[in-house]
């Protein structure tokens, strides 16, 4: 698990494909690995990859296929920075929100304009995803943990301030930009629960019927 407050922007130094699957190296800038060991994890652009080697300047991790195909870690070359952050603990301040480090989709920046002395970006989501992004909810972007300001069916609004402009790669986003998205876990597990015994069910799933059968819609 993660909090989605970013310690470091890194950098991919390598890249070998595989078949399937490829082995990245990533150089991790003043992130510090003192008390990093083979097997922990650390998020990248809010995938989390668990580290299988140590070469001194950061670490080399395997991305599966699986991986390559929901995020969008397919876009990245040689060069490319990346935000990073170690798993939590249990003595880890939270200030994001709770992230699993699990991309649900791969959502794009439509647009970005000035706000006094912030920027303000609108990010078109996956439209499967749009059910979970509420106005002022929870939302991870590339391993951020941000507040969304606005929705407009699947597009949200983020108003970043200057720091997280600094400290992370959002500062490099411009109009066509793909990014990561996690939507908040909560909201992953209620739609989950209000299945009940219907979600051992194939194909179950929250409609507009279901809604209206239990109450909540009329």
């Amino acid at each position: 698990m993660f909090t989605g407050i970013i310690q470091a922007i890194g950098e991919i130094a390598a890249l070998q494909p595989g078949g399937e699957d490829t082995r990245v190296r990533v150089r991790t800038g003043k992130l510090a690995l003192d008390d990093v060991s083979p097997g922990d994890s650390i998020a990248v652009n809010g995938v989390c990859l668990t580290v299988v080697e140590l070469p001194g300047d950061g670490f080399w991790a395997d991305v599966s296929g699986e991986t390559l195909a929901r995020t969008g870690f397919r876009d990245l070359t040689v060069g490319s920075r990346v935000n990073l952050e170690q798993a939590l603990t249990p003595t880890t301040r939270l200030g994001g929100h709770l992230v699993s480090g699990h991309v649900d989709g791969v959502g794009t920046v439509l647009e970005r304009r000035s706000e006094g002395r912030s920027e303000r970006f609108r990010i078109q989501a996956p439209a499967g995803l749009a059910k979970y992004i509420a106005e002022k909810g929870s939302i991870c972007v590339d391993g951020v943990s941000l507040t969304v300001n606005a929705v407009e069916g699947a597009a949200f609004d983020l108003n970043i301030v200057p720091h997280t402009l600094q400290e992370t790669t959002i500062g490099g986003y411009r109009s066509g930009t793909r990014v990561n998205l996690e939507v908040d876990i909560i909201a992953r597990y209620l739609e989950r629960l209000l299945l009940g015994e219907r979600a051992a069910e194939p194909g179950s799933g929250i409609s507009a019927a279901f809604l209206a059968e239990h109450g909540f819609i009329k």
